[in-house]
């Protein structure tokens, strides 16, 4: 009895122990809040081929729009997707960094500009460094069930 129940209390520690890591390693937002507008599935087998552009899908895929307004000195947080996404800034002016750049140059995109991160894990970070809440709409493909977003930790490229 004495070795079950030192056996268990010492698993609940190891569990709560790898929890908290893993929440304290994280890098939530600030200032950031997202709405899903709709969220469908694109059936496996999609096959679009025109002069601009090619999407075939092997599989089922999620395909979720959301908006997200984020107030100034508000961040993302550091994070990745699983599929790729496509934003377009309704409002303000965003600046982006990719945690794979030591030199941490900034990406800006300004209202009505649109870019595809390419997600597959991708670690980035979105951040208004403006002085007006900046607005964007995103739209993810990623896989059925997938999330949308994994926090990642702070990959210390960035002095903040």
């Amino acid at each position: 009895m004495l070795r079950t129940t030192f056996g268990r209390a010492l698993a609940l520690g190891l569990i709560g122990a790898m929890v908290s890591i893993g929440i304290a390693a994280a890098t939530p937002g600030s200032g950031a809040v997202g709405t899903i507008l709709s969220v469908g599935t694109l059936p496996a087998g999609v096959k679009i081929h025109t002069e601009d552009l090619k999407l075939k899908t092997r599989d089922d895929v999620q395909v979720v729009t959301q908006t997200i307004t984020i107030a100034p000195g508000g961040h993302t947080g550091w994070h990745s997707h699983p599929g790729p996404v496509f934003v377009t800034i309704a409002s303000g002016t965003m600046t982006f960094y990719d945690a794979d750049d030591p030199s941490c140059s900034p990406g800006t995109y300004a209202t009505g500009a649109t870019f595809v991160d390419r997600g597959g894990g991708h670690v980035h970070i979105a951040r208004n460094e403006g002085s007006v809440a900046m607005v964007l709409y995103a739209t993810y493909l990623v896989p059925v069930g997938a999330p949308i977003r994994t926090d990642a930790p702070n990959p210390g490229t960035c002095p903040f």
